[in-house]
C-alpha cells in the first residue's frame, strides 16, 4: 500500500508518496514553483484564499502522479499537515465565506489581550495553557465584531487542514490538537472552553465533530477520486498542524524530545508530559499528535499528557527570501550559501533582525518590524547580507530557546529535517553554535510525515515506533567549543533590547 501526504504550507503545497512497507519516499513535489502570495489588505494583516489552497493541492497531487513513479490506484490512505492557527469559515454548502486569516496575522492582538485580562490571566494559563493572543478564537471574535454579516452565515469554523479534508471527503471534522491551537480547548476540564465561548459569545455548534488525530476523518469522494486518479473510498486518516507533524516526522513523540524547523517561520518544538505554560505566553503549549484524554473517546482508557511546547519566530525563511530578492537577485539559495561562506562570522558588524512578519509572540506580541543595523555601503556586499540574515535568524532561535530554558526545556539534541534553511551549512553552523545544542539531521519533510501519519491512522502500523523503524540519521552537527558566536549573539541581543524599548 502507498501513503500520500499533503503539507499545506504558507508558501506552497508539498505532496509526497511513501511506500508503507519500507517507509521510503517514492516522489515528493511542490506546487506552485513560485512562493504563494500572502494577501495583506492592511499592515499587519495576513490572508490567503482557501479555494486557492484546494486548487494547488489538486495540482500538486496531479504533478506527483505525472512522475510515473507509482500507480495512483495503489494509494490507500491520505494524511494532511497544515499551517497552524489559521481561520477558515464556511457556510452550510461548505463554501468558504472569506479569505482565511492565517497564522501570522496580527489584527486580533488587542481582542486577545483584552480577553486574557477579562477572563483572568491565571484562569487562561492554567486551563488554556496560553493567552488567547492573536490565535484562531481571537480572529473569529474579530470577524464577529467587524464582519457581522459574514459571522451570521458561518456554519463551521476550521483550521486550514480541516478545510482540505472537507474538500477531499465532504466531512467536516477537527481534533483536540487543532482546537488547542485555536485556543478553544480547556485542558483542565478536557472539553471545549466554557470561558472562551461565553466571553466571545460563540455558539458551540460552529465547532466541527471532534475525531482523534490518527483516525478516519472521512473517505475520498467519488468525483474527487476520479479527478485525481485514485480509488474512491480512500480514508483521510490523519490531520495535524505543521509543527506537531514535523515532530512526528522526526519521531519526536516522548517527553524530553525536541524538533526544529526553519521554513517560512522558525520553530523549536519540545514534547512534555506536564500541563505547563509560560507566564507571559511567549512560548505556547498545545496538544501533541499523541496526546490522549480519557473523557473524549470510548476506546481510550485513561489519559496520557503529550504536550508540544512551541517557540515560533514568524520571520525566518520569509526574511531570507526577502534578502535574496532585494540584495541577491537572480541567485539561488545554494548560491547565496556559497557566497555567505566567504564572509567571516559577524559579517563585519552587519546585524539583521528578522521580525517583519507580524507580531512575534516571543517578543510579547510586539510588532517591531525587521531591522538592519550598521549597514556600511562601502563595506557590505550582497554576500554579507546573505550571511547576516542567516546569523540573525539563528540568533532569534537562541533568544527563543533561552525563554524555553526558563520554562524547564533544556535540550541536549535537536532533530530537524534537512530541508528549508537547514539545507544551508552557514545557517546550520550558526544555529548550532548560537544555541550550543547539537542538531541531528534527517531526510524528512512535512508531507512525508503526513504520509506516515496516514499509515498510523489507517492502522497499517501497530505503533508510531513501527512506522519509524527504518528512519536513518543523515548526520550530527555539534557546536564548536571555541566558537565566537556567543559574543556575536550578545552584541545582537543588545540591539534587540533597544528595539524592544
Amino acid at each position: 500500500m502507498l501513503l500520500l501526504g499533503i503539507d499545506l504550507g504558507t508558501s506552497s503545497i508539498k505532496v509526497s508518496v511513501v511506500d508503507s512497507q519500507t517507509q521510503k519516499c517514492l516522489v515528493s513535489v511542490q506546487y506552485p514553483d513560485t512562493e504563494v502570495e500572502i494577501i495583506s489588505p492592511k499592515p499587519g494583516w495576513a490572508e490567503q484564499s482557501p479555494d486557492t489552497w484546494w486548487q494547488h493541492v489538486q495540482q500538486a497531487i496531479l504533478k506527483a502522479n505525472a512522475s510515473g513513479k507509482y500507480d495512483p490506484q495503489d494509494v490507500g490512505a491520505i494524511g494532511i499537515a497544515y499551517q497552524m492557527h489559521g481561520l477558515v469559515c464556511v457556510d452550510e454548502r461548505q463554501k468558504s465565506l472569506r479569505n482565511a486569516i492565517i497564522w501570522c496575522d496580527s489584527r486580533a492582538i488587542d481582542i486577545g489581550e483584552k480577553a486574557f485580562k477579562k477572563i483572568g490571566e491565571k484562569k487562561c494559563l492554567s486551563r488554556l495553557l496560553n493567552s488567547p493572543g492573536n490565535f484562531t478564537a481571537s480572529k473569529l471574535a474579530w470577524i464577529k465584531k467587524n464582519e457581522p454579516k459574514v459571522y451570521e452565515k458561518i456554519y463551521r469554523v476550521m483550521l486550514p487542514g480541516d478545510f482540505i479534508a472537507m474538500k477531499l471527503t465532504g466531512n467536516i471534522t477537527t481534533t483536540i490538537p487543532a482546537l488547542s491551537e485555536g485556543i478553544f480547548w480547556d485542558f483542565k476540564k478536557d472539553r471545549l472552553s466554557k470561558e472562551i465561548f461565553k466571553y466571545f459569545d460563540f455558539e458551540k455548534e460552529i465547532v466541527p465533530h471532534i475525531h482523534p488525530v490518527f483516525a478516519p476523518h472521512g473517505e475520498l469522494k467519488r468525483n474527487v477520486a476520479a479527478a485525481l486518479s485514485f480509488k474512491s473510498g480512500i480514508p483521510v486518516s490523519y490531520k495535524a498542524g505543521d509543527q506537531p507533524n514535523n515532530a512526528l516526522s522526526l519521531n519526536v513523540l516522548d517527553p524530553g524530545e525536541v524538533a526544529a524547523t526553519a521554513g517560512t517561520s522558525g520553530v523549536i518544538y519540545a514534547v512534555s508530559d506536564q500541563l505547563g505554560y509560560d507566564l507571559q505566553s511567549r512560548v505556547n503549549t498545545f496538544a501533541h499528535v499523541n496526546h490522549k484524554t480519557a473523557s473524549m473517546y470510548d476506546d481510550e482508557v485513561g489519559g496520557e499528557n503529550r504536550l508540544g511546547i512551541l517557540l515560533c519566530i514568524n520571520g525566518t525563511g520569509i526574511m531570507n527570501r526577502w534578502v535574496r530578492d532585494v540584495f541577491s537577485q537572480g541567485m539561488s539559495y545554494p548560491e547565496m550559501d556559497e557566497a555567505a561562506k566567504k564572509i567571516k562570522p559577524g559579517c563585519d558588524n552587519l546585524r539583521i533582525f528578522p521580525f517583519g512578519n507580524g507580531a512575534e509572540r516571543m517578543l510579547d506580541n510586539k510588532v517591531i518590524g525587521a531591522h538592519i543595523q550598521n549597514f556600511d555601503i562601502n563595506v557590505h556586499t550582497p554576500a554579507h547580507f546573505s550571511r547576516a540574515v542567516q546569523e540573525g535568524i539563528a540568533f532569534s532561535f537562541r533568544y527563543g530557546l533561552d525563554i524555553m530554558r526558563e520554562n524547564g526545556i533544556r535540550p541536549k539534541i535537536i532533530r530537524a529535517g534537512r530541508t528549508n534553511m537547514f539545507l544551508s551549512d552557514v545557517f546550520t553552523d550558526a544555529f548550532v553554535n548560537s544555541t550550543q545544542v547539537a542538531i541531528e539531521l534527517y531526510e524528512s519533510n512535512g508531507s512525508i510525515g503526513a504520509a506516515i501519519g496516514a499509515g498510523i491512522g489507517a492502522n497499517y502500523y501497530a505503533s508510531a515506533k513501527e512506522a519509524f523503524q527504518n528512519m536513518k540519521k543523515l548526520k550530527t552537527v555539534k557546536p564548536d567549543s571555541k566558537s565566537e558566536y556567543e559574543d556575536l549573539y550578545d552584541d545582537w541581543k543588545k540591539y534587540l533590547v533597544r528595539l524592544l524599548k
